[in-house]
């Protein structure tokens, strides 16, 4: 029986970490049973799970705060039921619930559960203790993708920068990849856990040439004084075609 103990280690060590964390839940949610009461889980295993990007991450405080960089959406607490629309069809799909303290995560968290979703998780704590073990300063969406451009318009777009730290942040510069993009922020100047608008828009014709046409990519950099976060970086994606001349 013993030797039996050193594979069995090395099998659940290959277990991935959603698995092992609640592994309870994702047991019974592959039996498809019912399951009555979300999961409160640690700000730490929250951060782990947010930054992995292996749940989908909603905020139930209203009012509407600051977000936790990478929210998918944002719904009331008290109004799941009317905003089904904003979250995973997927009853199966891992969801994190937060508010400020937790309050109203754990009715939205029972609400979900009683709409049968089976994978529901409540931040112990919301988004104030979560502060307390996360900083970062983030810009999302990390990709925007233009969709076709026709050479001689020019595309806008926008980002949001999010000083999620306790300190101050000053943004000293703005750049991209080239000259056919600007970007500008609204603020440079952040208060802690505060956001700003990174407008941008993107002249395909600015060098008058055929060097922008076809599939691009350019990139937007965000530069700070904050040491552990120097440079923020953004990317925009565009499909660049001529005008089809009418017959």
């Amino acid at each position: 029986m013993k030797r039996l103990l050193v594979p069995a280690l090395i099998v659940l060590a290959l277990v991935s970490l959603p698995q092992m964390w609640g592994g309870k839940l994702f047991d019974k949610a592959e039996k498809n049973e019912n399951i009555a009461t979300p999961i409160l889980v640690s700000p730490q295993d929250a951060k782990l799970l947010i930054r992995e990007k292996k749940v989908f991450l909603l905020d139930v405080h209203t009012p509407e705060q600051l977000h936790i960089p990478g929210t998918d959406a944002f719904v009331p607490y008290d109004q799941i039921e009317a905003n089904l629309s904003k979250l995973p069809q997927d009853k199966l799909a891992p969801i994190l619930v937060y508010c400020r303290s937790g309050s109203m995560s754990k009715i939205a968290s029972e609400k979900l559960a009683s709409l049968g979703y089976q994978m529901v998780y409540d931040l112990d704590g919301g988004i104030n203790a979560y502060r307390e073990v996360a900083t970062s300063i983030e810009i999302v969406p990390a990709v925007v993708d233009l969709g076709q451009v026709v050479y001689g318009d020019v595309a806008k777009t926008f980002f949001t920068l999010t000083n999620f730290t306790p300190s101050p942040l000053t943004i000293t510069q703005v750049s991209t990849s080239c000259g056919c993009t600007k970007a500008k922020a609204q603020a440079e100047k952040l208060t802690p856990y505060a956001s700003t608008q990174i407008d941008v828009t993107f002249d395909p014709a600015v060098h008058q040439d055929d060097t922008d046409l076809g599939e691009l990519t350019r990139t937007i950099y965000i530069e700070t004084d904050n040491l552990n976060f120097p440079k923020i970086t953004a990317e925009i994606k565009a499909v660049v075609t001529k005008k089809q001349v009418e017959k």
